[in-house]
C-alpha cells in the first residue's frame, strides 16, 4: 500500500476543494415547561407538535427536572391513540454507573425493577431523584421511525442526575415499543408527586 504525502506546496496551489454534506439537521418542534405539572404530552397534531412521518427520527431533550417528592422516578410512555391511552407494550433495560459526593461509593449496576418485559408501564429515566433544591436530573431520549406501520418502535436514552444520597448516577435506557401501530404521542410524567420544575424540548432529525 502507497503512503500519499502532503505539502504546502500541493495544499497552496489547490483551486477547490470538495464539500462533506451534512449528516442531518436538528429541527426544533416544541418545548414544554413544567410548573407543578403532574405531565408533561406531546401529541402529534396538538399545539404545533409534530410526531409523524416527516421525520424518521426524534429526540427529546429535558433540563433541570426536578420532582415535588423526594426519591420519585421520572419516566415516560408511548400512545398508539393521539394520547387517549399511554400504554404501549415495550421491552426495555436500564443500567447506570454512579458516584459518591465524599467518595464513598462508586460503580455500576443492573436494574431489573427498572427493566421492562412486555409491560405496558412508564419506562423510567431517572430513578430515586433528590428533590432538595439543588437536586435535578437532565439527559435525552431517541425515538426512531415512530410512524412506522412496519416495524417495532426502537429507543434509546442517557441521563444524569442527582440522587437523593447525594449520588451522581448516569443511566443508560434502551428498547422498543412492540407494536407496529404508529407512536403518536408522548408522555413524562413522575411515578409520584408532580414535576415541580424542568424543560422538555422535542426535536425531529432530518
Amino acid at each position: 500500500m502507497s503512503i500519499v504525502k502532503l505539502n504546502n506546496q500541493g495544499v497552496k496551489n489547490a483551486t477547490a476543494f470538495g464539500s462533506i454534506s451534512s449528516l442531518g439537521s436538528m429541527t426544533f418542534i416544541k418545548k414544554l415547561t413544567a410548573s407543578s405539572s403532574a405531565t408533561l404530552s406531546f401529541v402529534d397534531g396538538s399545539d404545533g407538535v409534530v410526531l409523524d412521518d416527516t421525520y424518521k427520527e426524534y429526540v427529546f431533550t429535558f433540563k433541570d427536572i426536578h420532582g415535588s417528592s423526594d426519591t420519585s422516578h421520572f419516566g415516560f410512555n408511548g400512545s398508539i391513540d393521539s394520547g387517549s391511552n399511554y400504554n404501549v407494550t415495550k421491552t426495555t433495560t436500564y443500567f447506570q454507573s454512579f458516584h459518591a459526593e465524599d467518595d464513598s461509593d462508586s460503580g455500576i449496576s443492573y436494574y431489573t425493577d427498572s427493566d421492562i418485559a412486555q409491560g405496558t408501564g412508564f419506562q423510567r429515566l431517572l430513578r430515586h431523584m433528590g428533590a432538595d433544591n439543588d437536586q435535578c436530573g437532565a439527559g435525552y431520549l431517541h425515538l426512531f421511525n415512530p410512524s412506522s406501520t412496519t416495524f417495532v418502535k426502537h429507543f434509546i436514552a442517557n441521563t444524569v442526575m442527582a440522587e437523593k444520597n447525594n449520588l451522581v448516577y448516569d443511566p443508560y435506557i434502551s428498547g422498543y415499543f412492540n407494536s407496529t401501530s404508529s407512536i403518536d404521542a408522548i408522555q413524562f410524567k413522575m411515578e409520584s408527586g408532580n414535576i415541580d420544575a424542568g424543560d422538555i424540548c422535542l426535536y425531529g432529525i432530518a
